[in-house]
């Protein structure tokens, strides 16, 4: 009995995808669940598993084709595992059979033939082309009027300049595609600006060497910085809620839960899971969510719902080194926050200047909703948090 294996709901708003690879070819056998073909959306990429043991009998459509939410894009034929047969080739051929073939397609020539072979002509000398270490050694030959040979520049490389100057094309996936999409959009149907601050981590750097060793073996997780600017967002976000806010049309919407999006690089590009309810959840739930949506990310498989419906977003550049920059909010959010490297500054403390652990960090925000004030407030909120981390656990 053939069974169809039809394109299923990868998201909110998302009516159509793209094959991506097809993991098993016509004829293969396959598994109950087992996956069979990606799925490239503009939110996420996710494998299709079949519904029943079997064959995979047909494939309708090919790598790159589009498809429909709900159409048929291959045929299972249920209780039938087969495996597709190779024709032997010289390298699987029984080894018995190789010396028979080996000696069918080459036999050796006569002696006799061999014998009055002619000889072959010795090449001409050729100059030797000195190497680097040696052009100083190299001394004029004794007759003046004889010329010396030219050689060869060693110092260019050998290589053509067809082959130094390749071009490739590659097509954006539907994810890299609706990404560079909603950053253009964000940059034109919005005011974003951005101000910055600094933050001196060493009190909670201290506190991260003090009970890392404890929290690890608890938890199963380390204590990384991402969960104390979650949870510092998340008590700046209750006393700054235009920057927890979206704009629909003239109207604001006020959202009274904090769904915090993580923004993490994938090969596939740019995602964006949420943690729901972040005000609810502990240090060592943030860090485990945190992990496990780096480690799904990876191997695409977040799934569509995670990556929906923020209310703001913390972005960590500093994993990759950067210093400073401008993150751009995404829609219909209205603020994000960009965490850097961290490096030690000489700063002025009590008249004193002395070397500490600095983090410059950054907020985009919508100018039409979130004034000035807001936002240097919100990131100052930040900085007392992060500087003083028991704000945090007792929520001041």
């Amino acid at each position: 009995m053939a069974i169809e294996l039809k394109i299923p709901s990868v998201g909110e708003s998302v009516t159509e995808v793209e094959i991506g690879q097809w993991l098993k070819a016509e004829g293969d056998a396959v598994a109950k669940d087992e996956n069979v073909v990606t799925l490239e959306s503009e939110k996420a990429t996710v494998e299709l598993p079949v519904p029943s043991e079997g064959t995979l009998s047909k494939i309708l459509k090919k790598t790159g084709e589009k498809a429909a939410i709900g159409e048929v894009i291959g045929y299972i034929e249920a209780g039938q595992k087969t495996e597709t047969k190779r024709k032997p080739t010289p390298q699987n051929a029984p080894v018995a059979e190789r010396p028979a073939a080996a000696a069918a397609a080459s036999p050796p020539a006569p002696v006799a033939q061999r014998s009055v072979e002619a000889p072959r002509a010795m090449p001409s000398p050729q100059p030797s082309v000195p190497q680097p270490s040696q052009t100083s050694e190299i001394s004029k030959p004794a007759d003046s009027q004889t010329e010396t040979p030219r050689t060869p520049d060693v110092s260019r490389p050998a290589s053509s300049s067809s082959e130094g100057r390749r071009e490739e094309t590659v097509r954006m996936s539907p994810l890299r595609r609706a990404v560079a999409r909603r950053l253009v959009e964000a940059r034109q149907q919005m005011a974003m600006l951005t101000t910055f601050n600094e933050i001196d981590m060493s009190s909670v750097i201290a506190l991260r060497k003090e009970c890392q060793e404890i929290f690890t073996r608890k938890h199963g997780v380390k204590l990384g910085f991402m969960s104390f600017f979650v949870k510092a967002a998340v008590e700046a976000l209750r006393a700054l809620p235009q920057l927890n806010a979206s704009v629909q049309g003239e109207d604001i919407v006020y959202h009274n839960y904090f769904d915090i999006g993580i923004a993490i690089g994938s090969e596939k590009g740019l995602v964006v899971p949420t943690l729901r309810d972040a005000g609810q959840m502990s240090f060592a739930q943030v860090e485990k969510a945190v992990a496990d949506f780096a480690a799904r990310a990876k191997e695409n498989k977040l799934k569509p719902d995670e990556l929906q419906s923020g209310t703001f977003t913390v972005t960590n550049g500093g994993v990759y080194g950067s210093l400073l920059s401008t993150p751009i909010v995404n829609p219909p959010q209205s603020g994000i926050l960009g965490m850097h490297t961290i490096q030690e500054r000489p700063v002025a403390i009590g008249g004193a200047v002395v070397i500490r652990p600095m983090m410059y960090v950054a907020l985009s925000y919508d100018h039409r909703i979130v004034d000035g004030k807001e936002a240097v407030t919100f990131l100052v909120r930040i900085k007392e948090m992060i500087e003083n981390p028991a704000r945090i656990l007792l929520e001041i």
